[in-house]
């Protein structure tokens, strides 16, 4: 069935027949009356008996005084689906590719081969436990799509009249054996998959004459995401304040036609952050700032010496990008980082874990979370700390912002120090480092990175996403 070609508006008024024999039983008719005066009859029969057919009847007339009435009552699963994904989630124009290739996969390999066949109006909550049951015996991560799924487009079809319903409502997740329950924004931190400050030292020292130096500075000294990095331009730095803006991520568009995209660009695309709460502006660690430095001059020694030939250099302006200025692909880090991993000899942790590894350098000590969250992109985020299965719930903090955590984190210089007394009159005591925790910094024969077990702030973490 073609939804596209069903007539989805509100009704504007309502008629309705009274008891009568339809094909030799019992039945009645509703007519529909829309906006611009076209009518729809939808026919109710096949009833035995008038007590029944009367019953019926009543419990119709309090849909359509209550207004949810469903007219289309033919409606499959595997029919509706399809038709939310395309002209509904997509069509929101701010969609990422990630989710709706997600939703995608979870929709035809999943939910449709166990719902499919069900008319929307017939599903009840019986069917859907039974869909979260089987997802949860056999996978991992797909009953935690599924359930949005099914939820979100329920309500969908609730609100345009094709279900009565949403019988998603109360059903959760079967709690499986290894997964601890799972809050809404909750972000859960496992020490077991992020590096010690010490192994940090060595994947950075290993790091530096890598390819994906600068990739792996800005995840576990800044706690970027990937996409996050890759989008990073040197447009995007204030060079006086030492500061970075987070505007941008390269991806897949989906909403531009792969025809109309160039060769092996196809996760080259900028997009739009995660989230809105993605966006935002965080200084820069001395030590960070230093290797930006030294990059800007690679960046412009290749762009005056490759300005003739086939391979000319583009001056994009990214800041992790190819020796001709082209912007490094979603996965250009894979191979690197696995080499890179091995070569040390550290445990393998996801590209990914290394943001987690950054967290855990700053939550040991109850570091305001709300402020960690959000200097992450979670400005509304809860996080928990699981220590080796010992689970411990820290609580969103209220009301501080970012600066809250700056001032506690982030040690001043003494220079830092004089102005804010100038500016503000501070009388309180402010700790003063050679090295700030915003640089990271441990002395070592070439490289620097902070004293982090002397200011007590190391902690640990899990799915920061």
């Amino acid at each position: 069935m073609d939804l596209t070609k069903l007539d989805l508006r509100p009704y504007r008024e309502y008629k309705i027949s009274d008891v009568m024999k339809i094909k030799g039983k019992l039945g009645f008719r509703v007519t529909l009356v829309y906006d611009d005066g076209t009518e729809k009859e939808c026919q109710h029969s096949g009833f035995s008996s008038k007590s029944t057919a009367t019953k019926n009847r009543n419990r119709i007339i309090a849909q359509l005084e209550n207004g949810i009435y469903v007219a289309h009552r033919d409606v499959k699963i595997k029919d509706f689906l399809p038709y939310w994904l395309e002209h509904v989630m997509r069509a929101r124009g701010d969609f990422k590719a990630n989710s709706y290739d997600a939703y995608k996969n979870c929709i035809y390999r999943h939910i449709i081969p166990r719902l499919g066949n069900i008319k929307l109006i017939e599903v009840n909550p019986g069917h859907i436990q039974k869909v979260y049951k089987e997802l949860c015996e056999n996978y991992k991560s797909i009953p935690r799509i599924a359930k949005p799924v099914l939820n979100t487009s329920f309500t969908y079809a609730v609100s345009i009249r094709l279900m009565e319903m949403n019988p998603c409502e109360n059903v959760n997740l079967p709690r499986q054996d290894d997964d601890k329950k799972r809050e809404y924004h909750t972000i859960h931190v496992n020490k077991a998959q992020t590096y010690s400050l010490e192994q940090v030292k060595i994947l950075i020292k290993a790091a530096k004459d890598t390819r994906i130096y600068m990739q792996i500075l800005f995840a576990v000294l800044m706690g970027l995401r990937k996409g996050e990095i890759n989008g990073l331009k040197y447009s995007d730095i204030d060079f006086e304040h030492r500061t970075l803006k987070i505007q941008r991520q390269l991806g897949k568009d989906l909403y531009k036609d792969d025809t109309e995209i160039p060769v092996n660009t196809k996760t080259k695309q900028e997009i739009t952050l995660k989230t809105w709460s993605s966006e935002r502006e965080i200084d820069i660690p001395d030590y960070v700032f230093e290797e930006i430095l030294k990059e800007r001059e690679k960046y412009e020694r290749n762009k005056r010496r490759r300005q003739q030939g086939v391979w000319t250099f583009q001056d994009l302006g990214y800041i992790c990008c190819s020796s001709y200025g082209r912007p490094r692909s979603s996965d250009y880090h894979y191979t690197h980082y696995k080499e890179l991993i091995k070569k040390t000899g550290l445990p393998y942790i996801r590209f990914h874990d290394l943001r987690h590894t950054y967290a855990t350098l700053l939550l040991k000590n109850e570091i305001n979370q709300k402020a960690i969250a959000e200097v992450m992109g979670h400005s509304k985020s809860i996080i928990t700390v699981d220590t080796y299965g010992d689970t411990r719930r820290i609580i969103e903090g209220g009301v501080e912002v970012i600066q809250d955590f700056i001032d506690e984190v982030h040690p001043y210089g003494s220079l830092d120090v004089r102005m804010l007394k100038e500016m503000f009159g501070m009388e309180r005591e402010v700790r003063i480092e050679e090295y700030t925790l915003k640089s990271i910094a441990v002395k070592m024969e070439d490289i620097e990175i902070p004293a982090l077990e002397e200011m007590n702030c190391i902690g640990t973490q899990d799915e920061i996403y």
